[in-house]
């Protein structure tokens, strides 16, 4: 790299980051970084504007409002409490109580919004309250909602899985499937770490079969929408985005009419509402491709790619841990959207020296990003998670210093065990992770 481009990299970078401790939003941080970068390079302003359009010229992107709306209505009609009704049929008996229903909760939710923030917010309105009246501190309180609301960015249908894909060119169906098993991981690992090292909590009889029965059967109409989520992908019938409208379809002809027939004069709120959610994320998304081009332009992902390559060569285990190391350090700075757009180009070239396969590579980078949700000093999750509880976020840093044990093992685990991971998108989607009918059935590399 020559030392101009050098030099604009440096200003560009601290600028961003010294305007995002100052307080200003991430997207004007970035487009400040953009536009400084901008003046000492030959690239008119007007290209760089056009830059920023380019960004969101995209229809997989389409995907995200949607799921946002499905999360805002099930939470703003209250029908997710019939799910929060059957975790609690489910796990209330097992030691630890309501620190059981809420991870179980988490999970089941999890597959409807795709949204970290979506789940604080749902998991902190219902059970904050009620773990605070059974005397669990808020801190652990606070702790474990961030460290459950982590899993939506992991399973079906993650927003970030769909940012990914859209910006890396990466089966979003794949990256839904790769990621079913490190949730399932951290929300077992949060369950175990309840029952063993959490507080008792109160211990519910165990339910009936019979009240399980009723429980499912009033959570039947909201449970459905994973399956038609996914399902729908995966057969085909429709695209990310289409099945968002699915979603919502069913969604207001169905479940709110049937379960809460009132909620319909306020739908029009929900709407604006989520409108108002995705237009964050939009213009983070447009600001961190304008600055993530810049950043290709002045060639500052070769020379990182450079660097990695240096130390790890072209073993794929050592690239993986080297991009984890590097992904951690900037998801402790950066939202988990920005990072991956501005760090893409890095991460295609290393994918492709490593030959790793891009799905399996993206689930360990989600992962780590959703990691970073919960990690100081930024720890989006922990920080909403704090406000929402009512606690200083130093002591919700502090409760949640043994829950990134599972992160930890989550993290490895998923890159050693590639076959693990990318067994489903092999078996149910072979197309998502490079396999091609040949004679016998379908190849994979």
């Amino acid at each position: 790299m020559v030392p101009e481009n050098a030099l604009i990299l440096g200003g560009m970078t601290v600028l961003f980051l010294s305007l995002g401790y100052l307080g200003v939003p991430v997207a004007f941080s970035l487009m400040a970084g953009v536009m400084v970068g901008t003046a000492f390079t030959p690239i008119s302003f007007q290209s760089m504007i056009g830059q920023l359009f380019n960004g969101i010229d995209s229809e997989a992107l389409m995907a995200i409002p949607f799921f946002l709306l499905v999360g805002e209505l099930m939470t703003s009609a209250n029908v997710v409490i019939r799910i929060a009704e059957l975790s609690q049929a489910l796990v209330g008996h097992i030691r630890g109580g309501l620190a059981q229903v809420t991870t179980v909760f988490s999970m089941f939710f999890s597959g409807m919004s795709g949204s970290s923030s979506a789940d604080v917010a749902v998991l902190s309105r219902t059970m904050a309250r009620p773990m605070a009246n059974e005397g669990y501190s808020p801190a652990f309180v606070a702790s474990l909602i961030a460290a459950a609301s982590t899993i939506a960015a992991l399973v079906p249908p993650s927003i970030m899985a769909v940012v990914y894909g859209a910006i890396g060119n990466v089966s979003i169906a794949g990256l839904f499937l790769g990621g079913i098993v490190p949730g399932l991981m951290i929300g077992i690992g949060l369950m175990i770490y309840c029952y063993f090292f959490g507080p008792e909590g109160f211990r519910r009889p165990r339910a009936s079969l019979g009240t399980v029965a009723r429980a499912t059967k009033s959570a039947a109409l909201p449970l459905m929408i994973p399956f038609i989520l996914l399902g729908g992908i995966l057969s085909g019938w429709f695209t990310p985005t289409e099945a968002g409208v699915i979603a919502i379809a069913y969604i207001l002809l169905v479940v709110i009419p049937i379960l809460r027939p009132g909620h319909l004069r306020d739908v029009p709120r929900d709407f604006v509402q989520a409108g108002l959610v995705f237009s964050l994320p939009l213009i983070t998304i447009a600001a961190a491709s304008a600055f993530g081009w810049l950043l290709a332009y002045l060639r500052g992902p070769i020379v990182v790619a450079g660097w990695i390559e240096g130390v790890a060569g072209t073993d794929p285990t050592a690239i993986m841990f080297l991009l984890v190391l590097v992904f951690t350090v900037v998801g402790d700075f950066i939202e988990p959207i920005p990072a991956i757009i501005i760090f893409m180009p890095v991460v295609n070239q290393l994918t492709t020296e490593g030959d790793i396969n891009g799905v399996h590579m993206g689930v360990v980078l989600i992962v780590t990003l959703a990691f970073g949700l919960i990690t100081p000093p930024y720890g989006l999750a922990l920080l909403m998670a704090s406000k929402f509880v009512g606690v200083r976020f130093a002591a919700a840093l502090k409760a949640s210093m043994p829950i990134y044990v599972i992160f930890f093992v989550t993290i490895a685990f998923t890159i050693f065990f590639p076959s693990v991971i990318l067994a489903l998108p092999r078996w149910l989607f072979p197309e998502s992770v490079g396999c091609f009918k040949g004679a016998a059935g379908y190849i994979c590399p």
